[in-house]
């Protein structure tokens, strides 16, 4: 019987079993930043302790940096300011490349990592945020782990980990023109649900999921963990191997062609066995958008809200300030967010200018647009998306994760509702602890920005 890619993965970075039952795996890569590392550092000075291999390790700014174009440093926070002056002094000190202040790779890592080709097929990577799983868009095992897991990669480049089942998600046919990555993996989160992926590693197949860029790919792959699931990653392929080609820590070009044929043999056998299998008609999915606080409270664009069968669902309703059985079209959003690692990427912001062009955000919404990094505000900036966004009223930022998770001035206030293109809608999720998110694609956010309301994308893009 053949294997899947995570069992070849896994296999070829298992160092030994122990006795727990847990397999000791190397770490090929890793990442870390302001927010997850310090502590990590500060259990290695107590223990005496170096970074094994400090050429492993990349360090990114991208949490708690401020977004507005004129910020300066030092951060005006105190606590962001001393969490990146951390970062600093730690990289510094062991030796770890940075991509920090003013460095022209700086961005959110999840963005970074695969933009610089770091992010490679058949590696296993790790980093203190939970939306590590984005790099298996290349074929890789990607783990978020917490900071004494951090502190245990820094000082032996290895994890203990529990192995995982495979299910197999395969998107059958193409989606939909104004249906996206965002919109597959949301339907797949409500029709499996939260939880469903724990003890998993997801790999997404299909007709769908080929046809994807690896942009999208990446988006797939970073929303595993909203089902649950540790680890999502896509099969290797052609689109793999030409996004990869040329990039800085790529392979070089006399060892690219070496390098394809090895990633290639990766990709799961054709009769390899996976311990659960979905199908999806990709062709049926439609833009989707949450309703409640955990994203897989997720609906048609076109649909009712679904009436409340837990009381999970009636307190989601209820904080959100909806009810069942209404049209969720129609509902007025306050802030439009446009960014972060699920969808800070230059298709991102393409697809949002491509409903922003010749229009204009409604009077009573603040709309942001923020570039997951340094390269996508540069890329986005040389194709005129900055100049479609500005003139039709959004605010043009610099890169970071922004409104995502607010450890920085962007922010709701009070029970403000926002639109926004990022992964979780958890309850205080954006800065208010009254605030509300409702999760859709870049498209979607830009037509709420424009719309001053939840609306069907596919009305403006046909328009």
């Amino acid at each position: 019987m053949g294997q899947t890619l995570f069992a070849k993965v896994w296999a070829a970075h298992a160092v030994r079993t122990l006795r727990t039952g847990r397999t000791q795996i190397l770490v090929g890569l890793h990442f870390v930043h302001e927010v997850t590392s310090p502590q990590a550092f500060e259990m290695l000075r107590a223990r005496g302790c170096r970074v094994a291999f400090p050429a492993r390790t990349v360090a990114t700014l991208d949490h708690v940096v401020p977004t507005t174009p004129a910020a300066v440093s030092p951060f005006a926070d105190p606590v962001a300011e001393a969490m990146a002056a951390a970062l600093e002094r730690n990289c510094a000190e062991f030796g770890i490349r940075l991509f920090g202040r003013g460095d022209p790779r700086q961005g959110i890592v999840h963005v970074v990592g695969p933009e610089l080709g770091l992010t490679q097929p058949g590696m296993t990577i790790a980093c203190g945020d939970s939306h590590t799983s984005t790099h298996g868009a290349f074929g890789a095992l990607a783990f978020g782990i917490g900071t004494s897991q951090v502190r245990d990669v820094l000082a032996s480049q290895c994890l203990a980990l529990d192995p995982l089942r495979v299910r197999r998600i395969v998107a059958d046919n193409r989606l939909q023109d104004g249906v996206f990555a965002k919109d597959l993996v949301l339907a797949a989160i409500g029709r499996l649900g939260v939880n469903a992926g724990v003890g998993f590693a997801y790999e997404y197949a299909g007709e769908a999921v080929s046809a994807m860029d690896m942009e999208q790919r990446m988006t797939l792959c970073n929303m595993a963990v909203e089902g649950g699931a540790r680890v999502g990653y896509v099969n290797p392929d052609e689109t793999t191997f030409c996004y990869l080609e040329g990039r800085p820590f790529a392979p070089p070009a006399q060892y690219f062609a070496s390098a394809c044929e090895w990633w290639a043999s990766l990709c799961s056998d054709a009769d390899a066995h996976f311990d659960d299998q979905v199908a999806i008609d990709a062709a049926c999915v439609e833009p989707m958008v949450t309703w409640g606080t955990n994203p897989g409270q997720v609906m048609p664009i076109a649909g009712l809200i679904p009436p409340p069968t837990t009381p999970d669902a009636e307190h989601s309703l209820e904080f959100m300030g909806l009810r069942g059985g209404q049209k969720v079209a129609g509902t007025p959003v306050d802030v439009a967010f446009i960014g972060s690692c699920t969808n800070g990427r230059l298709s991102d912001l393409r697809d949002a200018a491509r409903v922003a062009r010749g229009r204009h955000v409604h009077s009573r919404v603040r709309a942001l647009v923020v570039p997951g990094s340094s390269a996508v505000k540069r890329d986005a900036e040389a194709a005129g998306l900055d100049r479609v966004f500005m003139d039709a009223g959004f605010e043009w930022r610099a890169p970071g994760c922004s409104m995502c998770l607010a450890m920085n001035e962007d922010r709701l206030t009070g029970d403000q509702l926002c639109a926004s293109s990022s992964n979780r809608n958890f309850k205080g999720r954006q800065g208010s602890p009254t605030g509300r998110t409702m999760l859709m694609s870049p498209a979607m956010v830009a037509a709420a920005a424009i719309a001053g309301e939840l609306c069907d994308v596919r009305e403006l893009l046909h328009d």
